[in-house]
């Protein structure tokens, strides 16, 4: 029997060119100034197909906004180490070449758009629920989660999307040491 192998269709890559059109334009420009007919354009194909492939420019940005805190190197820290290593770990998230414009293109629209914060705060529950389960510390008060995102997207905002010079210029080593002194403290608070 001869084996088929599965050839790539047309629209496979036009749906990859939309989806990386998409995904520069929503980091470049924001959910709110995105355009379909923008993104069609980037991508050198008819607008009708991007509705035709995602429905809507929500389900596109579904797609493209992804959020993994991929943590796992946090799991061997010692308990007494997780705040540091935490905002360590979503420092090396927002400083990572192709993640960090995404975070910052995520941050913004959820600023500016109830579709994009609906789908952000999702993941962000997902991910985060997830984390803590993988860190043991999903028992705890449901404060504790809820807390730690504050300190870990409010250093996303002021460090890495509002860019505020004051908190861009703190060496990395001091905003770890402080802000994951704050986080520990959530954690030892159980």
């Amino acid at each position: 029997m001869i084996e088929k192998t599965a050839t790539p269709r047309r629209s496979d890559a036009s749906r990859m060119r939309i989806l990386e059109a998409a995904r520069t334009l929503f980091a470049r420009q924001g959910y709110g100034r995105t355009t379909i007919r923008e993104i069609a354009e980037a991508a050198d194909i008819n607008p009708s197909l991007v509705i035709r492939y995602y429905g809507s420019k929500a389900a596109l940005f579904a797609n493209v906004a992804t959020l993994r805190f991929e943590a796992e190197a946090t799991l061997n820290l010692p308990r007494d180490k997780l705040g540091e290593g935490l905002v360590r770990h979503v420092m090396g998230r927002w400083e990572h070449p192709q993640q960090g414009p995404a975070l910052a293109a995520m941050m913004r629209a959820a600023i500016s758009s109830e579709t994009a914060q609906s789908r952000i705060n999702e993941m962000f529950a997902q991910q985060l629920q997830a984390l803590f389960q993988s860190l043991g510390l999903s028992d705890q008060s449901p404060a504790t989660g809820p807390l730690i995102a504050t300190q870990l997207l409010g250093l996303g905002l002021a460090r890495y999307v509002l860019k505020l010079p004051a908190v861009v210029e703190l060496p990395t080593e001091t905003v770890v040491a402080q802000i994951g002194r704050v986080v520990q403290s959530y954690i030892d608070a159980q």
